[in-house]
């Protein structure tokens, strides 16, 4: 776990405004007909455009199996990590996750958001707004002086309040000079337990929420993780900042 100065959050500010804006740019091409394919080559140009690297294009623990696009594109009943390709295309009433992490300078930013495909139904429009307000709701925890799972409680406690679950094989992290840093940031927790939070620390939070139960499955390609019982799933993340009183986000 490390500190970082405020140099090092300048430069992952500067990562994380190449987020931003990309998503906000992915979203206009958030229609049916659409490839993942297409979004995918649509954020590498602008990522290299900005002269930084997509984060995630390469990555992985397994040298046989590296991720092998800029952007994770996950539909519905996929909750992360979702291999972009020519033939997973956009319908009408889905939701599209998009997950986008940039690294610029030798500093990391991660963020995601989901997204309605044209018309979508009542449940999973809620589906969406509560996952965005989870995600808000944990980010106002990360102050200094609380604790590391009182993140996790407030997403969960909200979640399930509201008849969703809180996925638990999955979790946010710390980040900066690497995209996965220590400590591991889990979206449920114990009120007043894990390590006490200190300025400086920057996370990314990033609640992954399903219709149904919380369980997942790891798919054949190694990569895409599906929800157990078929029911869509929504993901929003940001990269923050802890601070004495409010946390900065560094992707918005």
């Amino acid at each position: 776990m490390s500190i970082k100065s405020e140099m090092e959050i300048d430069l992952m500010r500067e990562a994380g405004r190449i987020v931003s804006d990309l998503l906000k740019l992915l979203g206009k091409y958030i229609k049916p007909g659409v490839s993942a394919y297409e979004l995918d080559k649509i954020a590498e140009d602008f990522i290299l455009s900005q002269g930084a690297k997509p984060a995630f294009k390469g990555y992985g623990f397994d040298k046989k199996n590296l991720f092998p696009a800029s952007i994770c594109v996950s539909i519905d009943n996929e909750v992360v990590h979702g291999i972009p390709s020519r033939d997973k295309i956009l319908r009408e009433g889905q939701l599209v996750s998009i997950d986008v992490g940039v690294v610029k300078n030798g500093y990391y930013a991660d963020a995601a958001k989901t997204f309605a495909v044209g018309e979508v139904s009542d449940e999973k429009r809620r589906l969406m707004e509560m996952t965005e307000k989870a995600l808000y709701i944990g980010i106002e925890q990360a102050v200094e002086g609380n604790r590391l799972f009182d993140i996790g409680y407030a997403i969960q406690s909200y979640v399930e309040s509201h008849g969703f679950s809180v996925v638990r094989d999955l979790v946010g992290h710390g980040i900066g000079k690497k995209l996965h840093e220590e400590p591991p940031v889990p979206n449920f927790g114990q009120k007043g337990k894990g390590i006490r939070l200190r300025e400086g620390m920057t996370l990314a939070i990033e609640p992954m929420v399903n219709a149904g139960t919380w369980q997942v499955y790891f798919g054949s390609d190694g990569w895409t993780v599906y929800t157990l019982d078929g029911l869509p799933s929504a993901h929003f993340e940001h990269t923050i900042v802890v601070r004495k009183g409010k946390p900065e986000i560094l992707t918005l």
